[in-house]
């Protein structure tokens, strides 16, 4: 089991920069990327570093990360990206975002979300039923670039 945890985010880590991230076509491009995040150092001085995911395993945290840059001559409204979390992932925050407990059909605020709880009804959204994150952007002057990211672990 452990192993095939292993290969599966191991394919995640390698699928993901590849992946087409989920957006209107307009001239805005997109760039995706993911990073483990790794603890270094010693005694007082220890950090979090953004890491090259040679090697993950169950726990790991990820950031992925969304670069996006307007390369046309007019500005895009209210311009929507959506990712899909990995199935071998689980939102690690809730953040600046909405999201999707139901495979992206809709969207919203984790706390306002529900899941089908069996046969007793359902019951409040978690992080670990999340399965896209997504944001609207107002506006992306032409030229202009930033970067979007949300952190996961590894199940």
């Amino acid at each position: 089991m452990k192993r095939h945890l292993l290969a599966a985010a191991s394919m995640i880590l390698v699928a993901f920069p590849g992946t087409p991230l989920l957006a209107q076509p307009q001239s805005v491009e997109l760039k995706g990327d993911v990073k483990v995040v790794r603890v270094v150092g010693e005694g007082d001085e220890k950090h979090e570093e953004l890491q090259e995911p040679t090697r993950v395993v169950p726990g790991d945290r990820l950031a992925f990360s969304t670069r996006y840059i307007n390369s046309g001559a007019e500005p895009a409204e209210d311009f929507v990206v959506t990712n899909p979390l990995p199935s071998a992932v689980m939102l690690a925050e809730d953040g600046s975002f909405d999201v999707s407990v139901d495979g992206g059909k809709t969207y919203g605020h984790l706390a306002s979300l529900e899941v089908a709880n069996g046969d007793s009804g359902s019951r409040p959204a978690t992080l670990a039923d999340v399965t896209h994150v997504r944001w609207t952007l107002a506006r992306i002057a032409p030229g202009a670039q930033g970067s979007l990211t949300y952190f996961a672990v590894v199940r």
